[in-house]
């Protein structure tokens, strides 16, 4: 791989990165912490969604933040000719 290409593959990569944290930080502190009490206003399955978000919903949305990344690193992978 050239330098080039070595360059452009880990700025992708990087990017990817913060913007899955920065939906991660946006879910597990903004909507569970900050934005809790306007929130508890709407229920979820008999549980407040501020609540939800604060012990469920943030869960699931990292393992959906996971499962994202592993498909767009294996498909960036074999773009670059890097995959295993």
């Amino acid at each position: 791989m050239s330098k080039t290409d070595l360059k452009e593959y880990w700025r992708r990569n990087i990017r990817i990165v913060l913007i899955l944290l920065s939906i991660w930080f946006f879910v597990s502190y903004v909507l569970s912490i900050f934005f809790v009490d306007a929130l508890n206003s709407i229920s979820i399955g008999g549980a407040k969604l501020g609540f939800w978000f604060a012990q469920q919903g943030s869960i699931y949305v990292f393992l959906i933040i996971i499962y994202y990344y592993v498909r767009y690193m294996n498909k960036l992978d074999k773009e670059y000719d890097v995959n295993e």
